[in-house]
């Protein structure tokens, strides 16, 4: 009798499984994929080679050398266009789905910590938070009318135990004022640096304890997206 397949966390996977499971997932949008990949090396072999041909050198050595500088300019080229395309095949996936900017939110490097889903209605108007350099952001989604009483609740509540730590607020999706979930991660990095990595311990306590009054928020019913962390791997080439 088989046995049920269960979803692998990303990161309790080998990097070359990860690679091949970013690979199938971004496929499915993409399906030129391999294409522009086998493209990108096929084009930085060649320019490694001729730029490594050039140098002044002769005999096996020089051969050598130029083989080793197709090999590494290729496989860097390749892996900077599959982490592009992968990462926008990802992120047209997940626009769209309940829960799509928490998993974009994990793009977030170190320095960051983000909670997901603190607040949402039954219509699955969510909002998420992050804390980093900025100060707190607010990151809503969902209909824009109801997520603004939503998010001036969530404010004004952050401000009860935060008062003197910026606040900002950011909608993602597609309408006027909105931020795209494919620059989500961008714009809130340059909302500028008000607080420094020392204060972050006391703003996070302060925020464990306003969390700790809070009923536990089941996540919304929907399709929400996987984790993005492997993905985040491979685009840094790690």
């Amino acid at each position: 009798m088989a046995k049920d397949s269960q979803p692998v966390d990303p990161e309790k996977m080998s990097r070359t499984k990860q690679f091949i499971e970013t690979y199938r997932m971004a496929r499915k949008s993409d399906p030129r994929l391999g294409l522009w990949v086998l493209g990108s090396l096929l084009l930085g072999g060649a320019v490694g080679f001729v730029i490594f041909w050039l140098l002044p050198s002769s005999g096996i050595l020089h051969i050598i050398l130029s083989v080793v500088g197709a090999l590494l300019l290729g496989t860097l080229l390749a892996m900077i266009v599959f982490g592009r395309r992968a990462q926008k095949a990802a992120y047209t996936q997940m626009e769209g789905q309940p829960g799509a900017a928490a998993a974009a939110l994990r793009m977030l490097r170190r320095g960051w910590k983000s909670d997901p889903v603190i607040a949402f209605t039954k219509q699955q108007d969510i909002v998420h938070r992050v804390v980093g350099p900025p100060g707190i952001v607010l990151v809503g989604e969902g209909n824009p009318h109801r997520l603004r009483q939503l998010m001036i609740s969530e404010r004004r509540k952050h401000e009860r135990v935060a008062s003197e730590v910026p606040i900002h607020e950011v909608v993602c999706g597609n309408g006027e004022g909105q931020v795209p979930l494919p620059k989500l991660t961008r714009h809130i990095q340059k909302l500028g640096r008000s607080v420094k990595p020392a204060e972050m311990t006391d703003i996070l306590n302060r925020l464990k304890a306003l969390d700790a009054n809070r009923s536990n928020i089941p996540l919304p019913k929907g399709p929400v997206p996987t984790s993005m962390k492997g993905q985040r791997q491979n685009m840094r080439g790690r």
